[in-house]
């Protein structure tokens, strides 16, 4: 049985999952690949914005093997890593019902990660850890990669395999893990 959210005028981009938790695409669309589309006036005026360093961007690669280490070894399923505002956003095994907020200084102050309890990885994850590394890396490139179009926020959720972008353009995309890691250009 397919569940679906009915297009409208006033959600044209709406779209369903399927009870396999796969995306159900609109418009004819890649079963594993969903881009939605933002505010018209933000993408008109792209390219009158640059982006300025935020500190997660000047310690990208601290924070991105900080993101690692909270997947692998603290028992987060899903998080989101917002460079622009130096945020982490993140889902536990431990409590899935409700998320954690951690802000720039605080994720980035040393003993951080051990400072929460250690948890294994849930078994029945989707993305293994070589996958795990390679999609944050790509995060990292399309973050740093342009001054006009780049990556505001990436998330990743290891237990359904899906990888989610916000772009500097408000467009938004969902794509499958194991397709995401294996693209060089997504926008």
């Amino acid at each position: 049985m397919e569940r679906r959210n009915e297009s409208s005028p006033s959600n044209p981009a709406a779209s369903g999952t399927t009870d396999s938790g796969k995306l159900t695409p609109i418009g004819g669309a890649s079963d594993s690949w969903l881009q939605i589309k933002g505010d018209p006036s933000i993408r008109e005026r792209v390219f009158d914005q640059t982006r300025r360093a935020s500190e997660f961007d000047r310690q990208v690669d601290r924070v991105l093997t900080i993101v690692e280490r909270l997947f692998t070894e603290k028992g987060v399923f899903h998080a989101i890593v917002h460079f622009s505002s130096n945020q982490l956003t993140c889902w536990f095994l431990n409590d899935p019902f409700r998320y954690k907020v951690f802000v720039g200084g605080s994720v980035l102050d040393d003993g951080f990660v051990d400072s929460l309890p250690h948890k294994s990885p849930w078994i029945g994850t989707s993305v293994d850890s070589s996958v795990l590394h390679a999609i944050l890396q790509e995060f990292k490139r399309l973050r740093l990669r342009d001054e006009h179009l780049y990556l505001r926020n990436g998330s990743l959720n290891i237990i359904n395999g899906m990888v989610g972008l916000s772009f500097s353009c408000d467009g938004t995309h969902y794509i499958a893990a194991d397709d995401f890691q294996r693209l060089s250009i997504l926008i």
